[in-house]
């Protein structure tokens, strides 16, 4: 069942028709489901309750849903969870265009006991574009978006105090207060709130309005406030016209932004036919398909589902979008990679999951170099690597997840992981030598997340790169202090981020890097690998020892203070050329 309303609508090419179930799945698939304010809500609920019951606990399953809500006012009894791998968003133009009573996401299928709700598995799963009408629980952690959207109350990113390990928040309203409760860290980036409760480890605060951001200077406080966000573009979303039918809106770039772009009622971009995307279906569309598209000179618009390429997606006209619904997942079968662009600029990759396959590729992601001083910048947007823990007979196996050789790329809250737990996950076995390799220079990263590879988990190569806000945990399955030494077999252990050598510009703020030496005891030298010259700047860096075996002796190079127990933490204020704070 793709669709359960029936009404008049048009179809985006200029002409009416009654839109029926039949329609709708020829359109999208059978896993795009649209509500309609008019139908009934107790079909509606038996319908979101029906996914839910298989996406509640299915953190390795094969099924992606994307449900969209046309713009109205719904039925007050309606409450939608979200689960495993699950978009839900709404066809407005403007967030408040679409009213939804209740929606949350709890932590309550990992058997835990009542009052321990852990949401650190609660990942693959995102919300954008719509008003709730209520408090509403958003207990996550990585590889999750909440997006332009409107909470009319309290927004509680944690469900009863369980721990939590998130996230991102961007674009967003929420009329009264955030509490962040029991989240490790998270970004919030050009939002509104009345206040924000909570802190923990490393909360950042990017282009939020002001009024609402937290007090306190670091390391007494948790928070990292940066005034503005200097580069973005929100991500490109699905709406529905009446006129026009299907669109997909594109926001335009902005600079020095602060706060939200839609509350005015006019948003500046561009709103682009379903004529000029492709839209790709599980079971139908291959590589070659999809290359004739891009071929063709059309976007790229993926459906739910689970898409086996064999060759790689290859990108040569500026400004192509690729955009997935429901945690499209791209992966590849032939040691190829998934996407490759050849000298493209102004690209937008959105809402993509790239998942590994059991033959080993370079890389997942490649963005190739671009040339020219007006390169029109590249934005990518919720995008997801992983490498194994999926059910297979054979581990997956990476040597990086992603490449990015172009100059002038904003990534907005990616999670790069080489899988901790699930199917074929080993030392061994999952293997994956980096997470993230970036090489072009003006490059800037919002909510970088990269976990448990088994050298450095981000190498930064690139000129005037800047990163706020970064979570990375050190691998847990390093089976001895032989296997796991860098820079020639004379050190302990891979720092988790490194800066190229050559680099004379980079700033990096808001740098969260935690250690679980679970399998052998290896004192990693360091967190973070940076050049000591003017120029190369680290601003409120934590380490934490989570637990196992001892630990880690310093934050930066050789200096900062070890923490070498379970639990201990410690915090550098300012890093550059060998001098801290």
């Amino acid at each position: 069942m793709g669709l359960i309303v029936m009404a008049a609508a048009l179809t985006g090419c200029g002409k009416t028709q009654e839109r029926t179930e039949d329609f709708h799945t020829e359109l999208f698939g059978e896993h795009v489901y649209i509500f309609s304010p008019e139908d009934d809500p107790a079909q509606v609920q038996a319908v979101l309750d029906g996914i839910y019951r298989t996406q509640e606990t299915g953190q390795f399953g094969q099924e992606r849903y994307a449900l969209y809500f046309l713009p109205g006012t719904y039925d007050e009894s309606l409450q939608v969870q979200v689960g495993f791998y699950t978009q839900v968003a709404g066809l407005g133009k403007l967030p408040t265009d679409t009213k939804i009573p209740k929606l949350q996401s709890l932590a309550r299928w990992l058997g835990n006991d009542p009052g321990n709700h852990n949401a650190c598995c609660n990942f693959w799963r995102g919300v954008e574009n719509l008003e709730m009408q209520s408090n509403t629980v958003w207990a996550v952690s990585q590889a999750t978006d909440m997006r332009r959207v409107q909470v009319d109350g309290a927004l509680y990113l944690h469900d009863d105090y369980g721990w939590a390990s998130g996230g991102f928040l961007a674009d967003s309203r929420i009329t009264s207060m955030v509490d962040s409760g029991s989240q490790q860290q998270w970004l919030s980036r050009n939002n509104g709130y009345r206040m924000w409760m909570g802190e923990n480890w490393n909360m950042v605060f990017l282009g939020d309005e002001e009024g609402g951001v937290p007090t306190g200077t670091w390391p007494g406080k948790s928070y990292t406030p940066v005034n503005e966000t200097e580069l973005i573009r929100e991500k490109p979303f699905l709406f529905f016209d009446e006129k026009q039918g299907y669109q997909v809106f594109v926001p335009a770039w902005k600079t020095d932004a602060k706060g939200t772009d839609w509350e005015s009622g006019e948003q500046p971009g561009e709103a682009i036919s379903l004529k000029d995307f492709y839209i790709a279906k599980e079971g139908i569309d291959s590589a070659a398909t999809l290359n004739e598209a891009l071929k063709q000179g059309k976007h790229l618009l993926f459906t739910p589902g689970i898409y086996r390429l064999d060759e790689e997606l290859v990108i040569t006209r500026p400004g192509t979008i690729v955009l997935g619904m429901g945690l499209a997942t791209l992966t590849p079968t032939q040691g190829n990679a998934c996407l490759r662009s050849e000298g493209a600029d102004g690209l937008i990759l959105a809402g993509l999951l790239m998942d590994a396959g059991t033959t080993e590729s370079e890389t997942l992601l490649h963005l190739g170099s671009t040339t020219g001083e007006d390169a029109e910048p590249s934005l990518l947007a919720d995008l997801y690597f992983r490498v194994g823990g999926t059910p297979t007979d054979m581990p997956a196996k990476v040597q990086s997840c992603a490449v990015i050789d172009a100059d002038r790329v904003v990534g907005d809250n990616l999670w790069v992981w080489r899988a901790d737990h699930g199917d074929q996950v080993a030392w061994n076995k999952n293997t994956a030598r980096n997470g993230i390799l970036l090489n072009g220079d003006h490059i800037r990263m919002y909510a970088l997340m990269v976990e448990h590879f088994q050298e450095y988990q981000t190498v930064w190569n690139g000129e005037d790169g800047k990163c706020i806000m970064y979570q990375s945990e050190i691998p847990y399955d390093v089976p001895s202090p032989e296997s796991w030494r860098s820079l020639g077999g004379t050190r302990d252990g891979f720092a988790s981020f490194k800066v190229g050598e050559e680099v004379t510009s980079f700033e990096g703020t808001g740098i969260g890097i935690y250690l679980y030496n679970r399998d052998a005891i290896i004192p990693l030298h360091c967190a973070m690998e940076i050049p000591d010259r003017a120029g190369v700047k680290v601003h409120n860096l934590i380490t934490v020892m989570l637990t196992g075996h001892p630990g880690m002796e310093h934050g930066i190079n050789d200096s900062g203070m070890s923490v070498l127990q379970g639990g201990q933490t410690a915090r550098i204020i300012d890093y550059e050329n060998g001098l801290i704070k």
